[in-house]
């Protein structure tokens, strides 16, 4: 017999401790005004996550980890299409386009993104089926429940700070008149140099996380630390720019001006303060 219950009543912590205390085998669905997710599990290990019973192909998150190219995406598609994950996961290895363990680290962190996201469910349903399993081909990995509680929880509290910060996303940014953080100290990460190419008082905080495919709990992570380090500014959301409802986020550079270039984080302090320079003047 299936357990189930009410997330108001058994939270998401108290769920995943239950199943890693009994090393659980089976599949927990949740459903939630959020959406809804599966989680599968083996001897109280997570091996597989999906949201709302859709996800990306391997070679789709492959590539935007870096590790394949749209033209190999692309080629990977045509000629495997309706192949399992597994299936092209045994074949970029054999082939030796990618080792194993690139492979595992891209499926860890798809799983792990997808199971974080419902740390911050409070509502809804949920249904543990012992004989459920992940859909057969897909790729499957071992996580420690322990790990993923605590880093969980360590999200969710952020989380709660960062809503309490930043409650508007449909505020937009604007480059700072004069940074407080000195430009040789800035720093930035892959994600916090895509969201700074689409810093622009037409683009709402939310279209740019629409744009770069990101959580608002990663959205609302970058800003924060971006406004912290002093580089941007929010502008209040009834001050925006009249704009077309559900329209897509322009890059900073668009408009005729010279397109931005995303750049390492081990960028120089020139390199720095003309990017800046720049996107100021557009």
């Amino acid at each position: 017999m299936a357990l189930k219950g009410n997330l108001q009543d058994f939270g998401i912590t108290q769920l995943l401790n239950l199943v890693n205390l009994a090393r659980k085998t089976g599949s927990l669905y949740l459903e939630s005004r959020q959406g809804k997710c599966m989680l599968s599990f083996r001897e109280g290990k997570l091996i597989y996550a999906s949201m709302d019973g859709e996800e990306e192909s391997l070679p789709v998150l492959l590539q935007k980890a870096g590790k394949l190219t749209p033209e190999q995406v692309r080629a990977i598609q045509q000629h495997m299409a309706g192949r399992p994950d597994r299936d092209i996961a045994i074949t970029l290895i054999n082939s030796g386009h990618l080792k194993p363990e690139d492979i595992v680290k891209v499926v860890n962190q798809q799983t792990l993104n997808t199971v974080y996201k419902v740390f911050s469910w409070n509502d809804g349903t949920f249904r543990f089926e012992p004989t459920d399993m992940p859909p057969q081909g897909k790729m499957t990995t071992s996580i420690a429940l322990e790990n993923v509680i605590m880093e969980g929880s360590r999200r969710l509290k952020e989380w709660e700070r960062l809503q309490d910060e930043l409650p508007d996303l449909d505020a937009s940014l604007k480059f700072a008149e004069r940074p407080t953080t000195p430009l040789r100290d800035i720093n930035l990460s892959p994600d916090e140099w895509r969201v700074i190419s689409f810093v622009n008082p037409r683009n709402t905080i939310r279209q740019i996380a629409q744009s770069n495919n990101m959580s608002e709990y990663q959205i609302r992570k970058i800003v924060y630390s971006l406004l912290q380090a002093g580089i941007v500014q929010l502008v209040p959301s009834q001050r925006q720019q009249a704009a077309p409802a559900g329209a897509a986020a322009q890059p900073a550079a668009a408009a005729g001006a010279q397109a931005v270039q995303m750049r390492s984080p081990a960028v120089k302090r020139n390199v720095v303060q003309k990017l800046i320079d720049r996107i100021r003047e557009l």
